[in-house]
């Protein structure tokens, strides 16, 4: 497999995560529902995962793909934070 292809499903799979946290934070309707729905634990295992593979790749990425990820943690954690209230 490509490098280009590789950093295009690398970048899929982080968008798709993030899109999976806006949903259970209740930020997005949820497809197959049809409904704005709330999983706040969820919401914070996804993010956690996120974590997870922003450690786990640390050194390996580009500096866009870094600074994305980074981010996507970092807007998800805090409304994370503000759902919970």
């Amino acid at each position: 497999m490509k490098q280009d292809e590789q950093d295009i499903q690398f970048m899929s799979l982080i968008m798709s995560l993030q899109a999976s946290a806006w949903t259970m934070l209740g930020k997005t309707i949820n497809p197959a529902t049809g409904k704005t729905e709330k999983n706040l634990e969820g919401a914070k295992a996804t993010i956690d995962i996120l974590i997870m593979l922003k450690e786990k790749t640390k050194g390996n990425l580009s500096k866009a793909e870094q600074d994305f990820l980074s981010s996507i943690v970092q807007q998800l954690e805090l409304n994370y934070v503000e759902t919970k209230k």
